[in-house]
C-alpha cells in the first residue's frame, strides 16, 4: 500500500492511526486534517518527507517515523506541544531542527541511526525529557545545554565519535543509565562524580588512559564497565561507590588494583576475556614506584593481547626452567621481562635473608599455553616413572644373579 487515499484524513474522530511496514512512500497533504489524533505510527516505511500540515495536529502525543528514509525534519515539528513519545530512529538525519526544544512535554527522543554530526543546544529546552537515545550517529561532542535536562534518566551515546564528554553532564542529577560504548573519549570529566543516581556507567571500547577519582561520588553505581581501553590503574576512590557489584575492567593495561577494592562488596570482577571464574584471590604488594599498598593476583601484570605477535606470549619461569630441554613447537624461548618481586615481611632479617625469601611473579601465560606447559610435565613425569621402573627391573635381575653366583 504505497499510499493512503487523499479523503482518509476526513475520518476526523480517529484518535490511534498504525500504517507499520506497508512500504508506505507518501503521507496525504492534509493530513493535518485528523485534528484528533493522538497515535501516529509510520514505522518502517519508505518515507522521505513530512507534509507541512503535520503541524496541526495538536494533540499528537506519540509519533514513530523510525526506520523511513528521511533526510530533513520540518520546523514545524517544534508546534506538536503535546508530543511525549518522538522515534526517528533509522533515517537519514543530518540535523535536527532547534525548534524540537520546544516540545516541552516530550518524554522520550529517540534519533538513534541517524547521520547527524552535532544535536542543537535548543535541546536544553526539553525540560520533562527522560530518555534521550542518540545511538550510532556522527556526534564529537554533546551541547552545554544537556546539562539542564535534570529529568534525564537514560542517555545513550553508544558507537559515536565523541572526544569528550561535557562537563555539565554533572548537572543531569536523575541520570541513571550513562552509555558510551564505542566512541574516541581518552578521560571522563571530573563532574561524573556529581551523579548521586546513576547506576549503570559503561564506557566500553574507548580510548581512557585514566579515570577521575571523583568516580568515587557515584554512590549509587552498581555496574561499571571500562572494557577495552587503555587504563593502567583504578583510582583507589572507587571503593567509595559501595553499591558497585559488577567491576569490567577486562582488555585494559593494568599492573595492578587498589587493596581498597576489598572494602566493596563486588559479586563479579573481570580482569581478562579469557578469565574462567568473575572472582579470585587476591594478595597484597607494594607498588616499587609509589610504595603504595596494592592488591595483585596470577593475571596481574598481564602482557597486553597481541594475536599477531603469538611470540610475545609469557612464560612461566619455573616451569620453563624444568623443560627448557623439552622440542615442543608451541613453546617460544623469548623471554619476558615484565618482572616484579614479592617480599615476605613476616621474617624481615638482613638484606641477603631478604633476597633469598623473594618470589619472583612473572606474567601470566596464556591458558592455551598453559594445557601445553602441563601436558609436558606430565610426560617428563611418566618419562621418570618409567625410568625408575626400568631401574627398579633391573636391579632385581643383578640381585637375582648374585644369589645364584653365591649359591654356587
Amino acid at each position: 500500500l504505497h499510499r493512503l487515499p487523499e479523503s482518509f484524513p476526513e475520518l476526523q474522530n480517529l484518535t490511534c492511526l498504525s500504517v507499520n511496514d506497508i512500504s508506505l512512500q507518501a503521507l496525504p497533504e492534509n493530513i493535518g486534517n485528523l485534528y484528533n489524533l493522538a497515535s501516529l505510527e509510520l514505522r518502517e516505511n519508505l518515507l522521505t518527507y513530512l507534509p507541512e500540515s503535520l503541524a496541526q495536529l495538536q494533540r499528537l502525543e506519540e509519533l514513530d517515523l523510525g526506520n523511513n528514509e528521511l533526510y530533513h525534519l520540518p520546523e514545524t515539528i517544534g508546534a506538536l506541544f503535546n508530543l511525549k513519545d518522538l522515534w526517528l530512529d533509522g533515517n537519514q538525519l543530518a540535523e535536527i531542527p532547534q525548534e524540537v526544544g520546544n516540545l516541552k512535554n516530550l518524554l522520550c527522543l529517540d534519533v538513534s541511526e541517524n547521520k547527524l554530526e552535532c544535536l542543537p543546544e535548543e535541546i536544553s529546552g526539553l525540560t520533562s525529557l527522560t530518555d534521550l537515545l542518540v545511538s550510532q550517529n556522527l556526534l564529537q561532542v554533546l551541547p552545554d545545554g544537556i546539562g539542564k535536562l535534570r529529568r534525564l534518566s537514560i542517555l545513550k551515546v553508544d558507537q559515536n565519535k565523541l572526544i569528550q564528554l561535557t562537563d555539565s553532564i554533572g548537572d543531569c542529577e536523575s541520570l541513571t543509565e550513562l552509555v558510551l560504548t564505542e566512541n574516541q573519549l581518552q578521560s571522563l570529566p571530573k563532574s561524573i562524580g556529581k551523579l548521586k543516581k546513576l547506576n549503570n556507567l559503561n564506557a566500553d571500547r574507548n580510548k581512557l588512559t585514566s579515570l577521575p577519582k571523583e568516580i568515587g561520588g557515584c554512590c549509587s553505581l552498581n555496574v561499571f564497565s571500562v572494557r577495552d581501553n587503555r587504563l593502567s590503574r583504578i583510582p583507589s576512590e572507587i571503593s567509595q561507590a559501595t553499591e558497585l557489584h559488577v567491576l569490567d575492567v577486562a582488555g585494559n593495561r593494568l599492573m595492578y588494583l587498589p587493596l581498597s577494592l576489598t572494602t566493596l562488596k563486588l559479586k563479579a570482577l573481570w580482569l581478562s576475556d579469557n578469565q574462567s571464574q568473575p572472582l579470585l584471590t587476591f594478595q597484597t604488594d607494594t607498588d616499587p614506584e609509589t610504595g603504595e599498598k596494592i592488591l595483585t593476583c596470577v593475571l596481574l601484570p598481564q602482557m597486553p593481547s597481541e594475536p599477531d605477535c603469538q611470540d610475545n606470549l609469557p612464560r612461566c619461569g619455573a616451569l620453563e626452567s624444568l623443560v627448557n630441554e623439552m622440542s615442543d613447537e608451541t613453546w617460544n624461548e623469548r623471554a619476558v621481562n615484565r618482572v616484579s618481586a614479592i617480599r615476605f615481611l613476616e621474617d624481615e632479617k638482613d638484606e641477603d635473608d631478604n633476597e633469598m625469601r623473594t618470589l619472583l611473579r612473572r606474567a601470566t601465560p596464556h591458558p592455551g599455553e598453559l594445557k601445553n606447559m602441563k601436558k609436558t610435565v606430565e610426560n617428563l613425569r611418566n618419562d621418570m616413572n618409567a625410568a625408575k621402573g626400568l631401574d627398579s627391573n633391573k636391579n632385581e635381575v643383578n640381585n637375582a644373579i648374585d644369589r645364584v653366583t653365591t649359591s654356587v
